[in-house]
């Protein structure tokens, strides 16, 4: 009886040991892997900083770089341990179908956004119209960007809507047209006035000198000829040449001695 308890207690202590063994070499293989995945990501991040990639495209690369090998490293310890690495392989698999079934919106957010850093159709730091917002490019994430408005207000836009529709990149090209507009009086000298906002429009700082201020008739009204008033800066200044455009045209045409435009019905009531 003794023997038999000897025995069994032999071979309970020979699979304790084996398996003590198992789990400290699992625990020292999951170490050294995290270590190692760590380095990886490390010398990936040098490699991808002289390369100069854009550091929202970096992100992408670690991201899935880290949690593949994350991956690879559970399998091969539990293919250590003896389980079927194929059934989890399958397991995985169905996972991944279900959490796609389940977020297709937030994955479809994650392939519009590589594409976006992919085709850069923008970047950090544009003034765009994207996904019904306007607003300075504040960052491009994995799934949304984030636009600042104008007045101020952070709005955060999925990037599969931006994708989707028509995006408007106002800093992509050196300079943009402000439009304006200049009513004169009906009796007052329109070859002048358009010299003279020719001449003073040009002036203002932020104006570009190339293409030059456009001012030409637009249309007729009751009142007299309408101007359109069209100075060229870059996007940055486009509302400052907005308001200095317009006051300038207002203190231009009064300095010079242009009489103010009125109503037909005001001006037949006092001739009367």
């Amino acid at each position: 009886m003794e023997k038999d308890l000897q025995k069994y207690a032999d071979i309970v202590a020979a699979y304790a040991t084996e398996a003590g063994f198992k789990i400290l070499a699992a625990i020292v293989f999951w170490l050294v892997g995290r270590w190692l995945i760590s380095l990886a990501g490390r010398m990936l991040q040098r490699v991808l900083e002289k390369q100069k990639v854009d550091p929202t495209l970096m992100r992408y690369i670690g991201s899935f770089v880290a949690v593949t090998l994350n991956i690879v490293l559970v399998v091969a310890i539990l293919g250590y341990f003896g389980v079927q690495t194929t059934t989890f392989a399958a397991l995985v698999a169905g996972i991944g179908i279900a959490i796609g079934a389940a977020w297709g919106g937030l994955l479809s957010n994650f392939a519009a956004g590589a594409f976006l850093i992919v085709l850069k159709p923008f970047k950090v730091g544009d003034y765009i119209t994207a996904g019904g917002v306007t607003g300075t490019v504040r960052e491009i994430g994995l799934f949304a960007t984030a636009i600042n408005t104008p007045d101020n207000v952070l709005s955060i836009v999925g990037n599969s809507k931006i994708f989707g529709d028509t995006i408007q990149n106002y800093s992509a090209n050196p300079y943009r047209r402000v439009e304006l507009k200049c009513q004169l009086a009906g009796g007052a000298d329109h070859v002048a006035a358009m010299q003279l906002l020719r001449e003073k429009l040009q002036a203002i700082p932020s104006v570009v000198a190339d293409p030059v201020v456009e001012v030409e008739i637009l249309e007729f009204n009751l009142v007299g000829p309408v101007l359109a008033v069209r100075p060229f800066c870059h996007t940055d200044h486009y509302w400052q040449v907005y308001f200095d455009g317009n006051r300038l045209i207002r203190e231009a045409l009064a300095d010079a001695g242009f009489p103010a435009p009125m109503p037909a019905q005001l001006m037949l009531t006092r001739a009367a």
